[in-house]
């Protein structure tokens, strides 16, 4: 069994998160899977939108608690954000996820906990925990490649500790 390593940033305001946030998005090629979770107002949809604007999105990126599933065009690379908080495993299995997942664009997965079992084996979870203000950290734990190189990679430029 592989050893699973987490990496963690220390974000102390909004402006360190869209620094992790573009870190990353730099590194997405189509098919990019990103799980988060965090209690309720953590910062995911924060998170969510610098990732957006990361990638070229825009307008407005808000949280899709009630659509589901938002789509994007991006400069770089399309951008599918879902927030899944208020589906049943059995729901979201009919919504065909592995369209997204496999698809030509970045998934972004809000409260993916929640359909562990449908998420893709290679993926890059994110847990967001809020410490203050505006202080959050971040644990990622990637799986698979190229996840694994991107954290590496995020680590030699002390990005991620």
């Amino acid at each position: 069994m592989p050893q699973v390593v987490t990496y963690t940033y220390q974000a102390l305001s909004l402006e360190q998160t869209a620094v992790l946030a573009g870190s990353l998005a730099r590194q997405f090629q189509p098919g990019t899977v990103v799980t988060l979770d965090g209690e309720l107002g953590a910062g995911k949809t924060a998170f969510s939108q610098a990732i957006a604007k990361s990638l070229g999105v825009q307008g407005i990126v808000n949280s899709p608690t009630f659509t589901l599933i938002k789509e994007y065009e991006g400069e770089k690379l399309p951008f599918y954000h879902m927030d899944v908080y208020r589906l049943s495993m059995e729901e979201a299995d009919e919504l065909g996820l592995d369209d997204y997942f496999f698809g030509a664009g970045v998934t972004l997965i809000e409260w993916s906990s929640l359909i562990g079992e449908l998420l893709p084996a290679n993926r890059l979870s994110v847990t967001i925990e809020h410490c203050g203000e505006n202080a959050r950290i971040f644990r990622l734990t990637p799986h698979g490649d190229p996840y694994k190189q991107w954290c590496e990679h995020l680590k030699e430029n002390e990005i991620l500790l």
